[in-house]
């Protein structure tokens, strides 16, 4: 399956990709440089952490060239009074009695804690296209399922403030 990312997603992969590879990774081979100066490798743990540290590196760049060369790039508009990508809905939970704000965002941008709901999530997948008092049915799996209304939609701007979701 491929991840369905933004243009912007794209360029913010590709800035953090060039920022790696020309500070980070310097950073790091002068850190396992200077702790291998230390003398014996086999008992020295800034050398590991060194090393641990740039193999990170080294891992993430690798991760996020390969989300760009996979991804499917979507647009990122929608039609004004439905919810799309990037926008804040204000969602009710008839059985909770309970409100939730969340933000519709793409898979690399999503982090429930913050709020921010991927578009191929249950949630996510079930309020696209759907309009202010629309009741919608989440389903959760194949025996779990359950209600939301859509009390507001905000249309927002991306401001890049989302950040990648790191693995």
């Amino acid at each position: 399956m491929y991840d369905r990312i933004t243009q912007k997603d794209v360029k913010r992969m590709e800035e953090e990709i060039e920022y790696r590879k020309l500070v980070v990774r310097k950073e790091a081979l002068e850190d396992v440089k200077e702790a291998r100066a230390h003398g014996d490798l086999s008992e020295n743990f800034e050398y590991k952490a060194a090393k641990q540290f740039k193999n990170q590196n080294e891992s993430r760049i690798r991760y996020l060239e390969r989300m760009i060369k996979t991804a499917r790039i979507i647009p990122e508009d929608s039609i004004s009074d439905e919810v799309g990508l990037n926008d804040r809905v204000t969602i009710y939970y008839p059985a909770d009695e309970e409100e939730e704000t969340v933000k519709i965002v793409t898979t690399v941008r999503s982090n429930s804690l913050k709020g921010r709901i991927s578009i191929d999530s249950p949630l996510g997948k079930a309020l696209l296209r759907h309009k202010v008092s629309d009741q919608i049915t989440v389903k959760a799996n194949d025996t779990s399922f359950y209600e939301v209304v859509i009390r507001k939609i905000e249309k927002l701007e991306d401001n890049g403030e989302d950040e990648l979701r790191k693995y």
